[in-house]
Parts: C-alpha cells; sequence; structure tokens
C-alpha cells in the first residue's frame, strides 16, 4: 500500500515563514520530513516556523535568501546540502502580490519584479536544486501557482504573466527530469487565509476580515494553507507512484471566486 510518509526526506520550502509556505512546511513535517525553512524578510516568523517544526520532533533550520538573487540562493543551497545532506523535495513557493493596476497604468518594472520571483526564481531553484534532487532514486518539485491562470482577470496583468510562466516552467521540467525520477507538479490555490490573500480581499471588497466571504465560497469557507498543503502532500508522497507534468486546482470545482 501507498502512504503520505516522508521519514528520512528533507524538503525546501521556500517563502515558508508564513501563510501558504507555512502550512506546507508544517504538513510536510507532520509527515516526517525535515525541513529547510526559506524566507526573505521576517525572521521572527520563520524561527516561530523552525520551533513549530521542532516541535513535531522533525529537524528544521532557517535559511534568508530572495530567490531572485543568484549568489544567495546558490549559496542557501549549498548550505542545505552540508545541513541535511541532499534534499529530496523542493517547494517553490515564494511569491509576492502585484499592485491591481491595469496594464496602462502599470510600468515593465513591476511585471520584472513578479517574474523575478514567480517564475525566474522558481527556475533559479530548480536548476541549483537539481544536483541533490537527482542523487534520489525518487526526488519531488511543486510550483505553487494560482488559479489566476485559469482566468487572467483585469487589473492583475504582472501577477498572472507570473504565475502562467512558473507553470510553464514546471511542465517543461517534469519531462526533462522524467528520466531522474523527477516528479514536477502544479498546486494551484484560489484565494487563500493568508497574509497575502486577506491583503488582497481587503483590496478588493473593503473589509478587514477574509472571512466575511466564507458563505461565498463553497463547503462555506474560504480556503486555508492546511487545504493547499494537502494537496502538496499527496504529490510528494508515496500516495502519488505515478503523476508528474499535472496540475491541480484548490478552487473547490471551481467556484471559488469573490469578485
Amino acid at each position: 500500500m501507498t502512504d503520505r510518509k516522508l521519514e528520512g526526506r528533507t524538503a525546501l520550502v521556500t517563502g515558508a515563514s508564513r501563510g501558504i509556505g507555512r502550512g506546507i512546511a508544517l504538513a510536510l513535517a507532520d509527515a516526517g520530513a525535515d525541513i529547510a525553512v526559506n524566507y526573505t524578510r521576517d525572521t521572527d516568523a520563520a524561527v516561530e516556523t523552525v520551533a513549530a517544526i521542532a516541535a513535531k520532533g522533525r529537524k528544521a533550520q532557517v535559511y534568508q535568501a530572495s530567490v531572485a538573487d543568484e549568489e544567495a540562493s546558490a549559496a542557501m543551497m549549498a548550505a542545505i546540502g552540508r545541513d541535511f545532506g541532499p534534499i529530496s523535495i523542493l517547494i517553490n513557493n515564494a511569491g509576492i502580490a502585484s499592485r491591481g493596476k491595469a496594464v496602462a497604468d502599470t510600468e515593465a518594472a513591476e511585471v520584472e519584479k513578479l517574474l523575478a520571483v514567480h517564475a525566474v526564481g522558481a527556475h533559479r531553484l530548480s536548476r541549483l536544486a537539481l544536483p541533490q534532487l537527482r542523487r534520489h532514486a525518487r526526488s519531488d518539485i511543486v510550483v505553487i501557482s494560482s488559479i489566476a491562470t485559469l482566468h487572467n482577470a483585469s487589473n492583475g496583468a504582472p501577477y498572472n504573466m507570473a504565475k502562467a510562466a512558473g507553470e510553464a516552467l514546471a511542465l517543461t521540467l517534469a519531462k526533462e527530469e522524467m528520466k531522474n525520477g523527477v516528479r514536477v507538479n502544479i498546486v494551484a490555490p484560489s484565494l487563500t487565509v493568508s497574509d497575502m490573500g486577506e491583503r488582497l480581499a481587503r483590496a478588493v471588497t473593503g473589509e478587514e476580515d477574509i472571512h466575511h466571504l466564507d458563505a461565498k465560497f463553497p463547503f462555506g469557507r474560504v480556503p486555508t494553507p492546511g487545504d493547499v498543503a494537502a494537496a502538496v502532500l499527496w504529490f510528494v508522497s508515496d500516495a502519488n507512484p505515478y503523476c508528474s507534468g499535472q496540475k491541480l486546482n484548490i478552487d473547490g470545482a471551481g467556484l471559488a471566486s469573490f469578485r
């Protein structure tokens, strides 16, 4: 039988100090993985995530690096290899939001900034991680995308473009790395209870509490990081023996929308 146990495996989760990244890190730790916790700015939150993982009996350590920085990312990957040994799971989760402006009002620099994190950053981390990932009989990469790529809503071109490029990376990489035992898949959340999700909901609706939207969402609630993490865990575990190059939308049958 297959299961969702990850004992003996090490995962790097980018953007893991808060929100969806933290939820994924905790879920993988619950399943037995040791976790390299990447973050950019919030040291206190990253340390809290490590403490929560350690409380589960798993090894965890923080690594500060922007995925948009080649030198910092390469140094991080080398440090993780020394501290943990070669990773067998990479979760490309790090992300930033766009300002919500129309194309006519958006400078190219904003598009470049989002692409640098969501797409080029995911490419960079995947490339740097592959020498470690290829050392295992089975390894996994998951790109965290968004249902934004299904709708391409107005006033979101930088984000829509960046997430679409990240998906193209994942689908290409799945074909290239099949021979090396690396499965590559995509998890695409809808609006989720997180710092970024709460800011977006506040900007669109003017309401402070994201949970005022619960009744508008499938199953009567806005999705949580745990909902996203459940999909990630399935993709990277032995419960998934054969699935690669696939995308799973966490959007309640396509009904998750608040606009």
